[in-house]
């Protein structure tokens, strides 16, 4: 068994027990029926999810571009993606909290509630788990698809596979963006009865595209001396994945500040409450902290290149990133149930460690069965212009 071998297969186990029991903990409290357990598995069901969905969008974007960052670091998103049909199943818990998190859910709120009883015919239980059923069944198969063709490539005389991944991939980048909006107004949006913003959805999806690429920088770091990668792996991929985290931080942070802006000048009741919420009390020093270590700080840095041309110091960047996305989702969804100031349950490690242990585990797991290098990249000359084997 070779060192990296050893390693995915320990994350693989270790990563199953942790997450096993960390999730059975939260389950527990959800099932003596703590509010507060359900609060915390919606965050971190997000957060893991919308790392998933990245790895879908940064795939199909390889897909289009064929960069060279792509051909050492698809089989990383690649296992992010596969990990959508379980994702699936792990979405089953939030349907038996509605009640408990979703003011559309509550017989008591929605009969006190004008705006609710007219977003009742759009906003209730069935109508909830028939659109997630619709958004699953198409990532899903967008995943098996892509993931698929890419590992027919390694086997294909022709370019065939490589041509049908980047045929999908033209409406797929469409596709998801669109159904992950709807997606986002149901399980995000919807905690907060009667406001609504038209850009919201994108800085969630420019979040899990962020973070997924700053996993992806993580990963190339840690297997870049490791056999298939030593020898391969150069400074112009990393180069390349500096560029992508920079223009997907300053993408974040103008979406982002742009629904700020607009909220801030519109001076509405119906708008301004969710930031009323958010930048109160405690909560205000978190948002600084993320505005902080999601923007100012990993801009300043990655606009040097020889900061993105070294490895070390681009996935210290990463990390930092990483982690500080889970804040950004955490305070994007906890201050609707706790306004007056940032509030900590131990269902929130719980439940974060739970689902990430069980992703961590599927990863892993997707990632062993099959060479983490391409073995053969196989492009057209009519699709791509150039013909590589590698």
């Amino acid at each position: 068994m070779t060192h990296i071998a050893y390693r995915l297969n320990h994350l693989k186990w270790s990563g199953l027990a942790g997450g096993a029991v960390f999730l059975i903990a939260t389950f527990a409290a959800m099932a003596f029926g703590s509010p507060a357990a359900f609060v915390s598995y919606l965050w971190a069901y997000l957060f893991w999810f919308g790392l998933s969905l990245g790895c879908l969008n940064v795939s199909m974007i390889h897909h289009l571009t064929s960069g060279a960052w792509g051909t050492v670091t698809r089989r990383f998103f690649e296992a992010g993606y596969m990990t959508l049909p379980v994702m699936t199943l792990l979405f089953v818990p939030i349907l038996f909290g509605l009640h408990s998190v979703y003011p559309w859910a509550d017989p008591h709120k929605l009969a006190d509630d004008h705006v609710l009883k007219q977003k009742a015919a759009y906003e209730n239980g069935p109508m909830f788990l028939l659109r997630a059923i619709v958004f699953f069944a198409i990532w899903v198969e967008l995943a098996v698809l892509l993931r698929k063709w890419s590992l027919q490539e390694d086997r294909a005389d022709n370019a065939i596979p490589a041509i049908k991944a980047r045929t999908l991939s033209g409406p797929g980048i469409a596709i998801v963006p669109l159904t992950a909006t709807f997606a986002f107004v149901d399980w995000v949006m919807s905690l907060e009865g009667s406001w609504f913003s038209t850009i919201f959805a994108i800085i969630l999806l420019a979040s899990g595209i962020l973070t997924s690429l700053a996993f992806g920088t993580i990963w190339l770091r840690c297997f870049q001396s490791e056999i298939p990668f030593a020898g391969v792996v150069t400074e112009k991929q990393f180069l390349d994945m500096g560029n992508l985290l920079l223009t997907f931080v300053m993408f974040w942070t103008y979406v982002a500040f742009s629904q700020l802006l607009v909220s801030y000048s519109g001076n509405q009741p119906s708008e301004i409450s969710w930031y009323l919420h958010r930048i109160g009390g405690s909560w205000k020093w978190l948002i600084l902290f993320i505005a902080a270590f999601q923007f100012f700080v990993p801009f300043m840095i990655l606009l040097f290149r020889p900061v993105k041309q070294k490895s070390t110091s681009l996935a210290g960047v990463a990390v930092l990133i990483f982690f500080v996305s889970t804040l950004q989702i955490f305070w994007t969804v906890t201050p609707t149930f706790y306004p007056h100031g940032i509030t900590i349950h131990w269902t929130d490690f719980a439940a974060w460690l739970g689902i990430g242990g069980i992703w961590m585990s599927l990863f892993a797991a997707s990632l062993k069965q099959h060479p983490l290098l391409v073995q053969k990249v196989v492009w057209s000359e009519t699709a791509i212009g150039t013909r590589h084997e590698s």
